[in-house]
């Protein structure tokens, strides 16, 4: 049995330890990730860092979810399955013979998460958030909020509640989980080009 030389990194602001094989992998999987990126037409620099941090950040919390915090070590195959399921941002897969072996995570059903929807904002972006995540034309949401607000200050309130308690959905993974899409890196691509400074 041989051993294997295991490196402590940072990614998305998390440590790991993983086997030089896998760090290894994991630098040429960004690599070719950064030179897509930079080759897509119409995405600025400031976009292409924005897109390489959420996919760090995104690439770390599959991590922590198959090693947990209890100190296991990132292998080759968790690399390789992480790095088939986020693809490549023209969500075409790294390397053309594993067009195949995308994961099955990534047919799994995304569950959406509530976020205020800055893009499509009047005010705060709370109908546009509620219209999203209930899947309702955002003008329903605002005729409702309006109508509440013309019937009492129970709406004002209820409006006011929820601009402070639902997060706005700043970067591409938030938009993402917002949309109820799976966060790869081609959705990532996507909403970066909408990326607000």
């Amino acid at each position: 049995m041989t051993m294997k030389k295991v490196l402590n990194i940072s990614l998305g602001n998390r440590s790991f330890a993983i086997e030089d094989d896998a760090y290894k992998r994991l630098s040429d999987y960004l690599q070719h990730f950064r030179t897509r990126l930079a080759g897509s037409a119409g995405v600025p620099y400031t976009q292409n860092a924005e897109v390489m941090e959420d996919l760090e950040s995104r690439i770390s919390e599959l991590f922590l979810q198959e090693v947990g915090s209890d100190g296991r070590v990132v292998d080759i195959r968790l690399v390789d399955r992480v790095t088939s399921q986020l693809g490549m941002p023209d969500g075409t897969p790294e390397d053309p013979q594993s067009a195949g072996s995308a994961s099955a995570d990534t047919d799994a059903p995304v569950r959406k998460k509530i976020y205020r929807d800055y893009d499509n904002k009047r005010i705060a972006g709370v109908c546009a958030g509620l219209a999203t995540y209930l899947d309702i034309d955002v003008v329903l949401t605002r005729v409702l909020m309006l109508v509440a607000l013309v019937a009492g200050t129970a709406g004002f309130w209820i409006y006011v509640i929820c601009w402070i308690a639902i997060p706005k959905a700043v970067t591409a993974t938030q938009k993402c989980e917002m949309y109820g899409l799976n966060v790869t890196a081609e959705n990532l691509a996507r909403f970066a080009n909408n990326a607000k400074k």
